[in-house]
């Protein structure tokens, strides 16, 4: 149809022009020459930049030097010694002092903690002051460079004086201990359940704080030797608490504790 013979065109506000749209333009801060900028696309882009830089980085060290994983947690491994990661270090090696641990654990682990982090939650409160250099404001800068020797000097002596060497040991991933067959109704397992052995090679001989008794390649002579006298840097002897007739049968027990399928 025509224009004028029964059609109308209205204007719709939502349709424009684009060259008649208003430009989105930041702001002018030419009354703060290098103070401030436009976030938008400015200040948002270096930021996007930095974090770009920053993840490359993080992405190449993980690659370059993967985690330092260990075996699987074993809660009969009484004698594991636990190793936070390194920003927790300060507060663990609070804990091993005598003010801050045992019946005062709660010292070191709540209150001390707690007063040092309210505190820092109440430094705006605090400090008032207009004065924004370090060497103008003594008393928090004084806090702030003690609380940030404390945390050094404290995260240094945990890494000084932990065990490395150990730790590694204890957590080294080992192949898994073959299984074994054998009679739970046996006298030889019966020996070996009621003497605390247990507690320590495993209940199916795997071993644990002990080490695993499958497959040993003593005699049952030097088997009873060792469960009398231990082994250097390792089994102590006189655990055993049985007669020297158990201990003997228990002995030739062991002997007969070979992997499946051998």
């Amino acid at each position: 149809m025509h224009r004028g013979k029964g059609m109308k065109f209205v204007g719709d506000s939502r349709v424009t022009d684009p060259a008649s749209r208003p430009k989105k333009m930041p702001k002018d801060y030419s009354e703060y020459p290098g103070k401030t900028e436009a976030f938008w696309p400015d200040f948002l882009l270096k930021e996007w930049l930095v974090g770009a830089v920053f993840l490359v980085g993080y992405l190449v060290l993980t690659v370059a030097h993967p985690s330092p994983l260990e075996r699987p947690a074993d809660p009969a491994d009484t004698a594991y010694i636990p190793m936070p990661d390194w920003y927790f270090l300060f507060l663990y090696q609070l804990l091993k002092y005598e003010f801050a641990s045992g019946p005062y654990n709660v010292i070191g682990a709540i209150i001390i903690p707690g007063l040092a982090f309210g505190a820092l939650l109440l430094v705006p409160f605090l400090d008032t002051s207009k004065e924004r250099s370090p060497w103008k404001r003594p008393l928090p800068t004084g806090f702030m460079l003690l609380a940030l020797a404390s945390m050094i000097f404290l995260t240094w002596e945990s890494v000084v004086n932990h065990d490395w060497v150990a730790a590694k040991a204890q957590g080294e991933i080992k192949a898994p201990v073959a299984k074994v067959e054998f009679d739970t109704e046996s006298e030889g397992y019966k020996i070996y359940s009621q003497n605390s052995c247990i507690g320590c090679h495993g209940n199916a001989f795997e071993g644990g704080i002990g080490k695993p008794l499958i497959g040993l390649k003593y005699s049952a002579d030097e088997i009873v030797k060792i469960a009398q006298e231990g082994l250097p840097g390792g089994m102590p002897g006189g655990t055993f608490k049985g007669t020297d007739e158990e201990l003997h049968k228990l002995a030739e027990f062991i002997t007969t504790l070979q992997p499946a399928g051998k």
